[in-house]
């Protein structure tokens, strides 16, 4: 056995050490791709989806290269370990996988064109004391698709102040209201942060603290503190039933958020480039590479 040092580079991803922290990217991997593309020299955007696109399938739509479609789409995917920015824009244009049209191909171009603007961008895992404190943001998008009409859900799980986990993925079933939207998406995002807990114990750390699970939908917040099941709430009484468990037993708490706060807004519809960076801010994403 050899011993090579401290970690820089494993599969693609970049580890930089500092006293501000930790700082994964796959700039290399970002500009390798551009290059293969063509698209070292394009011009590039804020975004990586333009706001208020609406991707759907058309009757008539003109095809493209599917094989390249697929292609690019896989290899996006694997930068999006690092890159949380781009989990939604990619949730979207892999819905069509099988029967890309060129709207969907403009989608991926712009994807890439969003990576020509900061790709070395990444994750900072800043040193922090408190790294029992466990934060899931959860939003959903009902109805959204314009395909199917199913909903989008997606979460940000925080460890220590940390973003550790996240996911934007269309929902199974077709809901018939925002509250269930939204019941669902967190019994999602309580279930990873349920897993983190027993990792965190298998590592030798016991988290005493709530989780904070945050989700910025009133009637799901209300359902979810009402002792009494209604027949309206029927269809998710077992996310319910779930949920108000985990808060009986002091495993959970709910607390109120603004709208205008939801960071996991970002995964679950398109938002405008100010609202975008900010979030991307709070998220602790950042360029070490970018000249200052």
């Amino acid at each position: 056995m050899k011993d090579l040092g401290s970690l820089k580079y494993f599969l693609g991803i970049e580890v930089s050490r500092s006293s501000e922290g930790i700082f994964l990217s796959q700039r290399k991997y970002a500009l390798d791709l551009l290059q293969e593309t063509g698209m070292s020299g394009c011009q590039p955007v804020n975004t990586p989806i333009e706001e208020g696109l609406k991707l759907c399938v058309k009757p008539n739509q003109v095809s493209t290269d599917k094989g390249r479609y697929q292609r690019l789409v896989g290899r996006l995917m694997y930068l999006a370990h690092t890159r949380p920015d781009l989990a939604y824009a990619l949730s979207v244009v892999s819905q069509y996988m099988h029967n890309p049209g060129e709207q969907h191909m403009n989608a991926v171009m712009r994807i890439l064109r969003y990576l020509k603007n900061a790709p070395g961008k990444g994750i900072l895992f800043a040193k922090n004391v408190d790294h029992q404190s466990i934060e899931v943001y959860t939003d959903a998008d009902w109805a959204g698709a314009v395909d199917d009409r199913r909903s989008t859900s997606g979460y940000f799980t925080f460890v220590g102040g940390n973003l550790i986990t996240w996911k934007s993925k269309k929902q199974n079933v077709v809901a018939r209201s925002s509250a269930e939207v939204e019941f669902r998406g967190m019994t999602l995002g309580l279930c990873e942060a349920l897993w983190l807990i027993l990792l965190l114990q298998d590592l030798g750390y016991l988290s005493r603290q709530p989780i904070r699970l945050i989700c910025d939908n009133k009637a799901a917040y209300d359902i979810a503190h009402n002792p009494i099941q209604h027949d309206c709430t029927k269809h998710v009484e077992v996310d319910r039933f779930f949920i108000k468990e985990k808060l009986d037993d002091k495993i959970v708490e709910l607390p109120k958020i603004r709208s205008e706060d939801q960071l996991a807004d970002i995964l679950t519809k398109v938002v405008s480039s100010q609202v975008f960076s900010k979030f991307l801010d709070k998220l602790g994403m950042c360029d070490i590479y970018a000249p200052t």
